[in-house]
């Protein structure tokens, strides 16, 4: 075997056997996550030396971890974020880091339009209610006519603002770095973020975790936001004030809120779990078969490009 590749995502392999066979087939050894689970610091600093490729999931991959990797030549994200790395430490020691893009788009979409639709008609509830033995008269509200706001219209946020209008939605839309020309195309407003939480039924988050996004929904801009609206978090648990989110519900400031990222994952002794008017998926946003199936295809695509010589598909650092 010419190189050896560990992979530490729990989620690499299973839905795309192909892709482990064709790192094989490519003369590489392959060092599958044993656990079950994502590596601690410690866990992954004792497994990375020695190691050509790195198919990472969300471990810390810390300048401590880097330092020991003697051999690493390419960190290949199983996924689209890469909050876990530190790129300096990885650019300082000619790492490339890169990134599945665009692999789990329409997964990400379908379930932040899923939640949206669970909060509206309140089907959380009424599953309950059933259950119960009860037969509840649950009362939900109509997305025609509705606005959503979208908070980073990105791949991601283009595609739900595609589904959203196919209800009969407007949308608006907060990013520093607008694409005037998708706006026009499909009927789409840029406002401040103050004016369009001020603006909208809905809002749904699909912003990066930078340290100015850290906490962007805290409790100013919460209060911030149309009373009875709602908001849907598919894109990382930092973005929000986890204490802050939970004191709107209790108030009923907010109609609802539902959120697939927490800052800790799995939460615990986590304020909104006790809350009926709060949706918890856990961090399942991007898993469909299909999504899965195109990530370990384009991950492994990136490492044998770099063990190749050649740049990765998508490279951050």
């Amino acid at each position: 075997m010419l190189y050896r590749v560990l992979i530490s995502s729990r989620a690499f392999g299973p839905h795309c056997p192909e892709a482990v066979q064709r790192l094989r087939e490519a003369d590489c050894e392959v060092i599958p996550n044993e656990l079950g689970r994502g590596f601690t610091e410690q866990e992954i600093l004792e497994r990375i030396r020695d190691v050509d490729a790195l198919i990472a999931g969300t471990e810390p991959l810390t300048a401590r971890v880097l330092e020991v990797a003697n051999r690493l030549k390419v960190i290949a994200r199983h996924g689209v974020g890469f909050e876990n790395v530190d790129l300096a430490a990885a650019r300082a020691r000619g790492i490339p880091v890169a990134l599945a893009s665009g692999t789990i788009t329409d997964s990400v979409a379908d379930m932040a339009m899923a939640l949206l639709l669970a909060l509206a008609r309140r089907i959380p509830q009424g599953d309950a209610s059933v259950r119960q033995g009860q037969w509840k008269n649950i009362v939900g509200v109509e997305l025609r006519g509705k606005t959503l706001g979208i908070v980073g219209l990105g791949q991601i946020g283009k595609e739900v603002c595609h589904r959203a209008q196919g209800f009969g939605m407007s949308v608006v839309a907060y990013d520093l770095y607008q694409d005037e020309h998708f706006a026009r195309s499909w009927g789409v407003r840029y406002l401040p973020l103050e004016e369009l939480l001020a603006t909208a039924d809905f809002v749904s988050l699909h912003a990066s975790v930078t340290a100015q996004a850290r906490h962007l929904i805290n409790a100013d801009s919460l209060a911030r936001m149309k009373a009875g609206a709602y908001l849907i978090n598919t894109a990382r648990g930092e973005l929000v004030d986890e204490e802050a989110l939970a004191q709107a519900l209790r108030e009923g400031r907010l109609g609802g809120a539902a959120s697939d990222v927490f800052v800790k994952e799995p939460p615990s002794e986590n304020p909104l779990l006790a809350l009926d008017n709060f949706i918890a998926a856990p961090h399942s946003a991007g898993q469909t078969h299909e999504g899965l199936r195109r990530m370990g295809e384009v991950t492994v695509e990136n490492v044998l490009r770099v063990l190749a010589g050649q740049p990765p598909l998508f490279q951050i650092t």
